[in-house]
């Protein structure tokens, strides 16, 4: 298992590695690297009309999150615009963080945990060992690499209710284990987080964390590898110049989840709907040198 996981991953880094061999010498390039979660979907396709309005060629690359931390830290990927800090993704700054630069926060108010439909009786984590045959003694989860299935790992230790299992999945396929249970009253447990299009949608609610072993809020943030900035301090400015409230990305995400645009127009269309804020968002200085 281990072995189909690690060629997973090498395979994933060299897709991410491949650049356009068409592109344009002569246009200032900027490559942005994101995992499949819908925040960080939203915030890459914006960011790349934005910079493409500036003249910019900008590559997108879709991987899971091990791969990303490699790319960027290896220089073959120049941003990341979802880094969830301090607890989410520490294991891969302790890893990486030397060869990775911090750009800007993105959003301030993110939050993790594990989370329950409203009408689970229980309102601890530590609650869970008592009951876990409510569960089915399963978490539903998300793909093995994301941070918070690494913190949920600790959790299990940490809490002590060893007797469950942390299943692995994808988003979708989670959200869609929560909308069968919870449309047949079913007590079920999941990796959530904030801002996520799920607690408008379903009647959850998270579980406390008397350890903190999710921490408190968390925040976005926008990463590159060191040296970055120097190279190009323009790009660089208006990645650390990009603040999203609640309401923006809640709205964002929303727009992403329910259009049948593709994700480009549907960046395009809250760009233009959201024009001040975006212009905000552009460096005013224009003694930037920036290389290609």
């Amino acid at each position: 298992m281990r072995i189909y996981k690690l060629v997973g991953i090498v395979l994933t880094a060299l897709l991410l590695l491949a650049s356009c061999a068409d592109s344009d010498p002569d246009k200032k390039k900027v490559k942005i690297a994101y995992a499949n979660w819908l925040e960080g979907i939203a915030m890459s396709h914006l960011a790349k009309v934005v910079l493409e309005e500036q003249g910019y060629e900008v590559e997108l690359q879709n991987a899971d999150l091990a791969p990303i931390f490699v790319s960027i830290s290896g220089k073959n990927s120049d941003v990341f615009l979802d880094a969830w800090l301090p607890i989410t993704m520490k294991d891969y700054m302790d890893q990486y963080g030397d060869s990775i630069e911090f750009l800007g926060e993105v959003y301030g108010e993110a939050r993790v945990g594990l989370a329950v439909p409203q009408y689970v009786a229980i309102n601890s984590i530590d609650e869970l060992a008592a009951n876990k045959d409510r569960f089915s003694s399963e978490i539903v989860g998300i793909d093995a690499g994301a941070g918070i299935m690494k913190t949920t790992d600790k959790a299990i230790s940490t809490y002590g209710f060893d007797g469950y299992t942390l299943m692995t999945s994808s988003s979708s396929t989670m959200l869609a284990s929560l909308k069968k249970a919870m449309d047949r009253g079913e007590w079920i447990v999941i990796t959530g987080w904030t801002p996520h299009w799920m607690f408008d949608q379903f009647d959850l609610k998270f579980l406390d964390d008397p350890k903190k072993v999710y921490g408190d809020l968390e925040e976005i943030h926008a990463i590159a590898w060191k040296g970055f900035s120097k190279k190009d301090p323009f790009a660089a400015e208006f990645f650390a110049n990009i603040k999203l409230t609640t309401e923006e990305l809640s709205s964002f995400m929303t727009a992403m989840k329910d259009a049948r645009m593709d994700e480009e127009e549907i960046a395009r269309k809250w760009r233009d709907e959201h024009r001040q804020l975006v212009d905000s968002w552009i460096p005013k200085s224009d003694n930037f040198e920036i290389s290609s």
